[in-house]
């Protein structure tokens, strides 16, 4: 399952609200029913991303109608087990995945027909007796919002079971600048690699400083839009007449200030990805006009009657749930069903623990060779406790962390004492961080003036404004040589 799963909430209400870009590859069309997918454009653009992205589980993956006809499976000896059907007829589910030649007598997985916009019905079929293995059912909606057929996702099968079944591909601990070996990082690469060659726009979830940035520059670098531009807009930090010429671009006259002719942000990025982050911050007057741009694949600067078309892949991110913005009107639910075509979640720091390592070393490495020190090492004292502090900053909170203990303190090892023991307690109160943060400065204003003095104490004092004594104390307490 992709890493949706691993957010409960947001992979349900996404789901429930009909986001189906559950982390899939290219795999078989079972005959259809008698949905009208082509004439829907929303069930049309989310069949072809499942389409995409289904060959890549090793889960069993379908999409059935309310009739229970199979109009997809992404395995190929499913789909085609209802040849013996009369001509033209729709493979059904109960035959497909069941082996039977009637329906079965009740389908818990129905129940997502019942989904209001308010109130999605999704959910897992554990311990439920269900035959066909089915696991977890979600609604997918029409333009209209209509629940007209669900995605369903199967028990993964033993290896031997499965007909040609792949092989599995030796796990990457790295992908661009990401790294991760914890389940939900590998997860994740597999969606990214899956998901980058397709137009398809993507949605990033995840908390602040996990990496979002990061995750969308990657996917454009594994795509074919690699040698185009990748530009990157902060949604949030602009106000909205500035942010829309900033994309959009404008014409010379079109209101003061504007003395050339400019062109926009979509425009420069043409044929490769532009990445808004923070999208969650834009006002509805935007979301009216970049919705436009999303189904038009033209732009029009300010000021300008003529459209430019454009070719730009669209990834957005956004660090608050969308859902919840779109049941209080503050966000645009059309917009937010073309921008969630391909939604990923990127996981806190605390939910994959196991990476903390990995990173670490990571910085340590970088930060010794940016502040032209000699390699150093990490004492197992202070790797556990950083694999146990709460990094509510995620991963840029433990690479400034990091960064700080390598200019701060000197020796082969970075050890867990003094002010580097208050930043990743997890019980530390504010005392406790106003302190620890105050003798982190006061050490590093110590090592400063020791460097300037050529390491002679006295001068050292006297330019610290303190007494020799105390310098030979504070030296003493923050452990310094």
């Amino acid at each position: 399952m992709p890493c949706l799963a691993h957010n409960p909430k947001a992979g349900l209400d996404m789901w429930g609200r009909g986001e189906e870009g559950v982390g899939m590859g290219e795999g078989t069309r079972a005959k259809r029913g008698g949905t009208p997918w082509e004439a829907d454009p929303i069930l049309a653009a989310r069949l072809d991303a499942i389409r995409q992205l289904a060959g890549g589980l090793t889960h069993r993956v379908a999409v059935m109608d309310r009739e229970f006809n199979v109009v997809y499976v992404n395995e190929p000896e499913v789909a085609q087990c209802g040849d013996s059907s009369p001509e033209g007829a729709a493979t059904k589910c109960y035959e497909a995945f069941a082996q039977r030649e009637v329906p079965c007598d009740t389908c818990p997985a129905m129940t997502v027909f019942d989904a209001s916009a308010g109130h999605p019905a999704a959910g897992a079929m554990e311990d439920r007796g269900v035959a066909c293995g089915m696991r977890e059912a979600f609604p997918m909606r029409s333009q209209e919002g209509a629940v007209t057929s669900m995605l369903v996702v199967f028990h993964p099968r033993p290896a031997a079971e499965r007909q040609g079944s792949r092989s599995q591909a030796v796990p990457q601990f790295a992908l661009g600048a990401l790294l991760g070996r914890s389940s939900v990082m590998q997860e994740l690469f597999n969606m990214m690699r899956l998901v980058s060659d397709s137009a398809a726009t993507v949605l990033i979830h995840g908390e602040s400083g996990t990496g979002k940035e990061l995750v969308a520059k990657t996917i454009h670098e594994l795509s074919y839009r690699r040698d185009k531009p990748f530009v990157v807009v902060d949604c949030g930090s602009l106000p909205e007449t500035l942010l829309e010429s900033e994309l959009f671009g404008h014409m010379k006259g079109s209101f003061t200030g504007a003395t050339s002719n400019k062109r926009g942000l979509f425009e420069e990025a043409d044929g490769g990805t532009i990445f808004l982050d923070e999208i969650a911050d834009t006002t509805p007057t935007f979301q009216a006009k970049l919705l436009r741009v999303l189904q038009e694949g033209e732009v029009k600067r300010i000021g300008s009657t003529q459209p430019v078309k454009i070719d730009v892949r669209v990834i957005s991110a956004t660090n608050k749930d969308l859902v919840d913005l779109v049941r209080a009107k503050t966000f645009r639910q059309d917009l937010y069903y073309r921008l969630a075509v391909l939604p990923l979640y990127l996981p806190p720091l605390r939910d994959r623990r196991e990476d903390i390592p990995l990173l670490v070393e990571h910085f340590v490495a970088s930060s010794c060779l940016r502040h032209r020190q000699p390699p150093r090492g990490v004492s197992p004292e202070l790797m556990q406790a950083l694999v146990e502090a709460p990094w509510p900053g995620n991963v840029r909170e433990l690479q400034h962390y990091v960064e700080r203990a390598i200019v701060t303190t000197s020796g082969p090892d970075l050890v867990l004492h003094g002010s580097l023991l208050g930043q990743v307690r997890k019980d530390a109160d504010l005392k406790s961080v106003v302190r620890d943060a105050v003798g982190q400065a006061e050490r590093a204003r110590i090592l400063d003036a020791l460097a300037k003095t050529g390491g002679n104490r006295l001068k050292a004092a006297k330019l610290l404004k303190i007494s020799r004594a105390s310098l030979y104390n504070k030296i003493r307490d923050y452990g310094l040589k």
